[in-house]
């Protein structure tokens, strides 16, 4: 994780303190979750059935934060060689022509995360071809919140929503609407954390949108070591 981020609002404070910790604990579910399951398939010769379904879906978690994180500590790779040769000036420019075109797709994918995810969720669909004009009006027919995962059990303590989903029909696994709610709230964090690189760029605070410099910072850190050596 990196330690060098700060923001100056209270939001940002705390969309940085949820992906961190969100991150940390998917990483560290997974990684009991397939330890149990090595124990069990070569000690005991038996499995958790859902084990691989669940971390699946842990993995599609760390991954759609593991997107808007990068954006956030600058660790998504690009390339600057011909900028650098700019002027500062021509240099803002085209990082803030970028910095719409990024916006525009970020819009675009929030808004296909949002329709795909509320055919699950008894949501209505927005209207719009390509930006969102409003929401579709909904069905009883549309309500698709029954659809359930294939092997992940629903446990106790989330029983609560059966009769707001479900209309008090038990749930044998757990709603599709739950593991699949990553994909708006993935694309929400990254409009959200593009929206921030890109007021940075503006008010002159960062020179680049996310780019990283990671091949020569190996390069820097390799001929240290042979100096020290």
């Amino acid at each position: 994780m990196s330690s060098h981020y700060q923001s100056s609002s209270a939001l940002g404070r705390f969309v940085h303190e949820f992906e961190e910790t969100a991150i940390a604990v998917i990483l560290g579910a997974m990684t009991i979750i397939t330890f149990i399951n090595v124990v069990l398939r070569y000690g005991f010769q038996t499995g958790l059935t859902w084990g691989l379904e669940l971390t699946t879906f842990l993995f599609a978690w760390l991954v759609l934060l593991g997107v808007s994180y990068a954006v956030k500590v600058t660790a998504h790779l690009g390339v600057d060689a011909i900028t650098n040769m700019l002027a500062p000036k021509p240099r803002k420019a085209l990082a803030l022509v970028a910095a719409a075109f990024c916006l525009l797709y970020a819009v675009f994918l929030m808004k296909g995360a949002w329709d795909y995810w509320a055919n699950f969720a008894n949501l209505p669909q927005t209207t719009g071809r390509w930006f969102p004009t409003g929401f579709e009006e909904m069905k009883r027919t549309s309500y698709r919140g029954w659809y359930e995962v294939l092997e992940v059990p629903m446990p106790e303590w989330l029983r609560w929503i059966e009769p707001l989903m479900n209309d008090g029909d038990k749930y044998e696994k757990i709603p599709r609407f739950i593991p699949y709610f990553i994909l708006p709230l993935g694309m929400a964090l990254l409009l959200f954390r593009l929206v921030q690189a890109t007021v940075r760029i503006a008010t002159g605070r960062s020179q680049s949108l996310i780019v990283s410099h990671e091949a020569e910072d190996a390069v820097a850190d390799v001929a240290h070591m042979n100096r020290d050596n």
